[in-house]
């Protein structure tokens, strides 16, 4: 019975990474509340069979199917799981070469903060500073990814995520209609 329910929490986790590409073990762990010693062996016997792969970010250890990601959409999902970044990156796709000081105010972060999230976005060729006069504007690289690729990614491997966001974007050209029509 033990073998079998290891299987069990081993089959869930590889299809927790498989919806969920990108993710960490502690993430694993609080979703599919499983202890850490068993999320770390499973991820690790599922990265032996060749199954999964890892890749480290920082003090974080994310995990994807194998074979199903080139590096650039693993870069960038690795992105989309993080909430400032993503919201950073969502800004730029919504705004078009905001400035630093557009994002702040909408994300409510100090520009520092703002600043190191958008030089880790720049070092990962996620995006492209702009100097316009004193200011400098921010746009996506332009032959690595477009908002296109970046809704698609989002809409399929992080639907949740897409849901909010484009219930903004409905509320968005909401309000731009009703702006336009007390014109």
């Amino acid at each position: 019975m033990r073998k079998k329910e290891s299987n069990s929490n081993k089959e869930r986790i590889f299809q927790f990474i498989q919806t969920n590409p990108g993710c960490y073990l502690r993430q694993i762990r609080n979703e599919l509340d499983l202890s850490m010693g068993s999320v770390q062996y499973h991820s690790y016997q599922l990265q032996k069979g060749g199954k999964i792969t890892s890749t480290r970010q920082g003090l974080y250890k994310l995990h994807f199917q194998s074979g199903a990601f080139q590096e650039h959409e693993k870069t960038l999902l690795q992105v989309l799981n993080q909430e400032t970044p993503r919201e950073i990156i969502l800004f730029i796709v919504d705004q078009r070469y905001p400035t630093q000081t557009d994002i702040v105010r909408k994300l409510g972060i100090s520009a520092p903060s703002i600043n190191w999230h958008v030089r880790r976005l720049i070092d990962l060729n996620l995006i492209d500073e702009v100097r316009e006069g004193k200011f400098k504007r921010y746009k996506l690289r332009d032959n690595s990814i477009d908002s296109r690729y970046i809704v698609e990614l989002l809409k399929k491997h992080h639907p949740n995520l897409w849901s909010k966001w484009s219930s903004r974007l409905v509320e968005m050209f909401l309000s731009l209609s009703e702006a336009e029509e007390n014109k």
